[in-house]
């Protein structure tokens, strides 16, 4: 089995997944996190992030996985906390929004997922695995999605510019013209506003088990 869980940045999509994959004994694929490790990697190499050919180069270059948590892995080593970081995300819209990148990273993300994964990211349903047993599209206002990032980095006085932040990512995330975030074929929007991770994952849970009944 393969859901894909879609969403603009912030919207809640790696705590949910993980927590659905968790409840389904599934393989939890953050594909946005393989993005932000060739970011990261870009960054340590000063290349430019607007050269395209440059950055798919570095892509092709690593050995990306995940360990048992679901944690992302550059070459074998832990690619946590550095891929979160400010200077990521600075970065990672640009970086991935390369064809060669991309075109570098999706067969490792479809044969990771190969024996069934809660995938997620921003084009998992649309294009990654457009024939997904589940689609899920996580919605949050901008308001939301910055009060919750500034919480979980401890810094709520800052919740006005990570807002501007994430507003630029996601019209860099929804123009880009290879893959852009849209709503997939098929999903179902899940409107998380007012609500925890913990409801947001009993509801997709819901779902796919009702879904899947015969």
């Amino acid at each position: 089995m393969i859901i894909a869980i879609d969403g603009p940045a912030a919207s809640g999509k790696t705590t949910v997944a993980r927590g659905l994959a968790r409840a389904l004994g599934l393989v939890f694929l953050d594909t946005g996190a393989m993005y932000r490790a060739v970011a990261l990697a870009v960054l340590r190499r000063g290349v430019d992030p607007g050269d395209g050919e440059a950055c798919a180069r570095v892509a092709r270059a690593l050995e990306l996985g995940f360990d048992a948590q679901g944690r992302v892995l550059i070459d074998g080593l832990p690619g946590e906390p550095e891929v979160r970081s400010p200077q990521v995300d600075a970065l990672v819209s640009a970086v991935s929004a390369h064809p060669g990148v991309r075109a570098a990273i999706v067969p490792i993300q479809r044969r990771l997922a190969r024996a069934g994964a809660v995938a997620e990211g921003r084009d998992t349903g649309s294009v990654v695995f457009p024939a997904a047993d589940h689609k899920f599209f996580l919605r949050a206002s901008a308001a939301e999605r910055a009060r919750r990032r500034a919480l979980q980095q401890g810094r709520p006085e800052l919740e006005g510019e990570i807002r501007v932040g994430l507003e630029r990512r996601d019209h860099l995330d929804s123009t880009r013209a290879d893959s852009p975030l849209a709503l997939a074929p098929g999903a179902e929007v899940i409107d998380t506003d007012g609500l925890d991770a913990e409801q947001v994952v009993a509801l997709l849970l819901e779902r796919v088990r009702a879904g899947s009944q015969p």
